[in-house]
């Protein structure tokens, strides 16, 4: 089975003809041209619409808050929460390359070694319902639905794993959701990944796969994303989209013409000049968690 297979399977669902929208709209912060594609252009747009997950569908990173729960759960130690902490957020501002990235995608992996599917899944459900619902975007949330309301798929595209990923998406009544996919060995999780992370160049190689076996036309396609680690997937589609964009996505965004969506709340320059601190921050988070779990 593909990578997209096995993404696919774990993750999609039968796509719905209309879903609630919820959440109230935020006020847009910058000004926008041209404008987010309204009901009547939607009906004229592609057959599928690609999601990025952390900081464009939703406020912050999921897997932020699947880290968490494993710690809640005891999965995790102070170590290892705050390694992971450092790496993921240096991975979510950019301050990658190649063996950073590997780095990132270990020290992962080695977290959950041996930790149980179904109760990986159990986890995910409730990091959904309990964290992660309460931070989706409202307005993105809305975009996505008027795509599904036009009869167009709509598919979550994160480096997130595909469990956290399919979950979203049946939540939301998505098709599904490509996501990083772990290798499974009698019910638990070996540490070594199937395919690659689902990130940069790997999110335009698995829209061309997901293409290819549901008949879609990536010239039709839309794509929204919040970082230019994803310019691979916007790319590769139609009509890209940029939401809360960070320094680098605006520059390209302007470059090219791209709308620009812009829902953050505050002060957005200081969210784009410290990612130092926000890294600090999300490691401090974790071994407070950490400490309290231990005095428990």
């Amino acid at each position: 089975m593909s990578e997209i297979e096995a993404s696919s399977t774990a993750s999609a669902t039968p796509r719905p003809r209309t879903v609630r929208a919820g959440g109230s709209a935020l006020t847009h912060s910058v000004v926008v041209e041209p404008a987010a594609p309204g009901d009547d252009e939607l009906a004229h747009l592609p057959t599928a619409a690609f999601f990025d997950v952390d900081n464009t569908l939703m406020h912050g990173a999921s897997t932020y808050w699947l880290a968490r729960a494993l710690a809640k759960h005891g999965v995790l130690s102070g170590r290892d929460i705050l390694s992971f902490a450092w790496k993921q957020a240096r991975f979510k501002f950019g301050a990658e390359n190649h063996g950073h990235i590997s780095s990132v995608k270990s020290s992962a992996l080695e977290l959950v070694a041996g930790f149980p599917v179904e109760e990986m899944r159990k986890l995910c459900e409730e990091v959904v319902d309990r964290d992660i619902s309460p931070r989706i975007l409202a307005p993105v949330r809305r975009l996505a639905e008027r795509h599904l309301e036009s009869d167009q798929e709509v598919w979550l595209v994160t480096a997130s794993p595909v469990e956290l990923a399919g979950v979203l998406a049946s939540r939301l009544g998505l098709t599904g959701a490509l996501g990083t996919i772990a290798e499974i060995e009698d019910g638990c999780y070996t540490g070594r990944l199937v395919g690659d992370l689902m990130h940069g160049p790997a999110k335009a190689a698995g829209l061309e796969q997901l293409a290819a076996e549901r008949g879609l036309n990536l010239e039709q396609c839309t794509a929204y994303s919040d970082s230019a680690n994803d310019l691979p997937m916007l790319r590769k589609v139609g009509r890209a989209i940029a939401v809360n964009p960070d320094t680098r996505l605006a520059r390209q965004a302007r470059h090219y013409g791209w709308p620009v969506l812009d829902y953050r709340r505050g002060r957005r320059a200081a969210k784009l000049a410290l990612p130092t601190a926000a890294a600090a921050g999300v490691g401090a988070g974790l071994l407070y968690l950490y400490k309290s779990r231990e005095r428990d």
